[in-house]
């Protein structure tokens, strides 16, 4: 009985993986798309480095650029899908685990997840 349960939730965490892959890139491809036919002004120059705009650097300036539609936030905001499937993995684990009563993983999927969200409020 659980063997088949187990089953059902590794499938279904893997094809969480696989659709939020698809819909990540798929948002990058659209994003590099408009960039390539919107782009207009000089070469860049690559001799020097200018980071990214100051937009770019959080998720509220990302969504409203996606909402003008601006290439670089749909590029951005599809880097940030990438980032965020496997965290939903994770929080798929800790409940598929709880409902399974699988103390173990479930404990260390609440580690792993802990671990992520550390690593994502903290800056450098």
């Amino acid at each position: 009985m659980f063997y088949r349960e187990d089953q059902r939730l590794e499938t279904a965490m893997g094809r969480m993986l696989q659709i939020g892959v698809t819909v990540a890139a798929l948002v990058v491809l659209v994003g590099g798309a408009l960039y390539l036919s919107q782009f207009t002004g000089p070469i860049p120059d690559y001799q020097r480095f200018h980071g990214a705009p100051a937009a770019y650097e959080s998720v509220h300036g990302v969504l409203l650029g996606v909402g003008r539609f601006d290439s670089g936030s749909l590029i951005a905001l599809g880097i940030l899908l990438l980032i965020v499937t496997p965290t939903c993995r994770v929080i798929s684990g800790v409940v598929g685990f709880s409902i399974l009563r699988d103390r173990f993983y479930a404990a260390v999927s609440v580690i792993v997840l802990i671990i992520l969200v550390l690593s994502f409020c903290t800056r450098r």
